[in-house]
């Protein structure tokens, strides 16, 4: 169990699942099964109604994994890599929109603000809990400091935190390994023979 009081901080809910993704540092993929989507719904239980693991099917980790790799892809475009083509990024848009009709949050005000609550619990209420939080870092002018790391073995969503929200990757050592991969990449298209 986290530490984190997943209803109170959109941020760290939208990261928590963006960065359920396997990379090339180790992070193993936590959405691969049914078994493994029970046990990170367990683990984050957002609203302590995890449904039982023997609910859940494949075909349920496959959409989520689905719904995970749109918003990562929403993520690098905040983020500005030119790797993503814009029909990638309309495409993972649309997702959103349709992930949104399917799993609806509603309103709750109270004397501290207001917030996006699911109206389920379970694996949908959990997915509602992620779009009404980007719903409310949106609202806040937040969304789009939230990006994906663009060295492409790592995608780790994070945080942007410079003033002029310049940060493309989420780590010195990211950033280190793209540079050196363009710098080979320009060293071997110099030595590469001109075609006449």
């Amino acid at each position: 169990m986290s530490d984190v009081n997943w209803a109170a901080d959109p941020r760290a809910v939208v990261l928590e699942f963006a960065n359920t993704h396997a990379d090339a540092g180790g992070r193993v993929e936590r959405l691969r099964s049914a078994e493994t989507l029970g046990t990170w719904l367990q683990e984050v239980d957002w609203f302590g109604a995890t449904p039982e693991p023997e609910v859940l099917t494949d075909a349920d980790a496959a959409e989520v994994r689905q719904l995970r790799d749109a918003l990562v892809t929403m993520l690098l475009a905040h983020g500005g890599d030119p790797d993503i083509p814009a029909e990638e990024t309309r495409r993972a848009e649309a997702l959103m929109r349709r992930a949104g009709r399917r799993y609806p949050v509603t309103m709750e005000v109270d004397g501290n603000g207001a917030r996006l609550l699911p109206l389920h619990d379970g694996l949908p209420g959990t997915l509602a809990r992620v779009l009404g939080a980007a719903s409310e870092l949106a609202f806040a002018g937040d969304w789009s400091r939230l990006k994906a790391c663009r060295n492409e073995p790592c995608h780790f969503a994070f945080a942007d935190r410079t003033r002029n929200t310049s940060a493309a990757y989420c780590s010195p050592q990211c950033a280190s390994q793209a540079s050196m991969r363009a710098y080979r990449a320009r060293q071997k298209a110099a030595a590469a023979p001109k075609k006449s």
